[in-house]
């Protein structure tokens, strides 16, 4: 997100774990058989506005062996509301203090046509996405509250 505020193409990449993959000797195999593909047909091809808070997107590879993708799939982002995500905080061997993102059960249904809903399908999620995270349907009834 940051690379795209500032006018860098910025292109996210995720590995979606499941069954199928979590126990292959490359667990990854379906983004480093797929992921440059995907990198430069959105490099060529991808929509890359000039506006003030400019387009990246998340690409998330399917939870699958790479030989198995079915191909891509634009997808809006999917909500999970019962996945267990959590940080724990960590240090490292040179004293570096960091936060270990944890997630739980991945396979929990999101809406058909979603980032994650596609993944389960076998396709790689391509989601175009702004860094305004503004709540503007909020923006005016707020102001009269605070008024």
């Amino acid at each position: 997100m940051e690379a795209a505020l500032q006018g860098i193409p910025a292109i996210a990449l995720s590995q979606f774990f499941g069954p199928e993959n979590a126990r292959l000797a490359d667990p990854f195999e379906s983004a480093r058989l797929h992921g440059a593909g995907v990198v430069r047909a959105l490099l060529d091809r991808g929509i890359w506005t000039q506006d003030d808070y400019r387009v990246f997107y998340n690409v998330n590879f399917p939870p699958l062996p790479g030989a198995t993708t079915r191909g891509i799939k634009v997808a809006p982002q999917g909500f999970r509301r019962d996945t267990a995500f959590s940080v724990e905080p960590h240090q490292s061997p040179s004293g570096r203090k960091f936060l270990w993102i944890k997630g739980g059960h991945q396979h929990t249904p999101t809406l058909p046509g979603t980032d994650a809903a596609v993944n389960l399908e076998g396709y790689i999620s391509v989601t175009p996405m702004r860094a305004d995270l503004t709540a503007h349907d909020l923006i005016a009834d707020l102001a009269v509250r605070l008024a």
